[in-house]
């Protein structure tokens, strides 16, 4: 009997040496990284410059995949679906985890809760209200009362029914008691194209989609719609200052895995995520683009979520959004 028992804990132990030695010398072939926007954005980007920090940190080749459509769900819905064995992970975003469960309701395509397994936030895109340069306003308080004057009459754009860009928009109208019209667009560039043109009169943009335009004068930056200033506008005051507290709307990124990713697996893509982002040079870079750097652990990333979604039904709700 005594010979039998120690069998079984030979064969036992046997049979997990090898299992943690390939969770130890994970990853052992190419990884993908599933991004949700078409190449040359500022998620895509992103998704670059984290893949080729991850491929040098882990030795191991991160390949990013362009999965566009449907807001991200195109994309996500990969994820959730691929083996939870950690050689695919992609992104989350404000749209894919915080807006679309309550835009697309029971269209949704996945859980955003249950069918991932949280790696960590990575960064936050600000937007900033732009206006074509030749309004004839000069801040936020003059275009308020513009508006007021003009009932109607002017528009804004976005990248789509149910963006961040859109709801900042029907935030700021149901803020400022203004009466505009939302315009939305297959992608920010032409919304912004658009403000340039003059058939639009303003519109809430992403810092980097903005920045040129600001410089070379074609718009015209009256307000942030973060809480934090931008160290690419410093000159530029946030909304929330100027007589509407509380007026925050970004967008932002983070990394998941599928649900049931190994925890040990989730963790080190974790630890790996924070110390490429963390990095001075890391930091600048995509500071340049916009974006701030903000990261957290996998369990306060899974509650951030949560917040997020309940946070968005409720605007989404009032703003009377509906699915792209």
């Amino acid at each position: 009997m005594i010979q039998l028992i120690l069998m079984g804990l030979v064969m036992t132990f046997s049979l997990k040496v090898p299992f943690a030695h390939a969770q130890a010398a994970f990853p052992t072939k190419p990884i993908r990284l599933i991004t949700y926007a078409a190449p040359g954005g500022a998620l895509d980007l992103m998704s670059r410059i984290v893949a080729q920090c991850l491929t040098e940190q882990m030795k191991q080749a991160v390949v990013v995949e362009n999965r566009p459509g449907a807001a991200g769900n195109v994309g996500a819905s990969i994820v959730a679906k691929a083996p939870p064995d950690g050689y695919t992970i992609g992104m989350a975003t404000s749209a894919t985890h915080g807006i679309n469960p309550t835009l697309y309701g029971k269209r949704m395509p996945f859980n955003a809760i249950k069918d991932f397994a949280p790696i960590g936030l990575a960064a936050e895109l600000q937007n900033v209200l732009v206006v074509n340069a030749s309004l004839p306003v000069k801040n936020l308080s003059e275009f308020v009362l513009y508006a007021r004057a003009h009932p109607g009459l002017l528009s804004y754009g976005s990248s789509g029914n149910g963006t961040s860009q859109h709801l900042a928009g029907e935030m700021f109208k149901r803020v400022s008691q203004i009466d505009v019209v939302h315009i939305p667009y297959k992608g920010l560039s032409q919304a912004v194209q658009a403000l340039m043109s003059g058939d639009l009169q303003f519109m809430f943009s992403t810092v980097s989609d903005a920045l040129p335009h600001i410089r070379s004068g074609k718009l015209r930056a009256i307000g942030l719609a973060s809480l934090k200033r931008s160290s690419l506008l410093p000159d530029i005051t946030p909304i929330a200052e100027m007589g509407y507290p509380g007026f925050n709307v970004v967008s932002w990124f983070g990394f998941v895995a599928p649900a049931g990713t190994p925890a040990e697996i989730v963790k080190r893509y974790n630890q790996e995520l924070v110390t490429g982002l963390e990095d001075p040079k890391m930091r600048s870079k995509l500071a340049q683009m916009g974006l701030e750097v903000s990261t957290d652990s996998p369990e306060q990333f899974a509650s951030f979520i949560e917040s997020e979604i309940t946070k968005w039904a409720v605007w989404v709700n009032d703003s009377g959004a509906s699915e792209p």
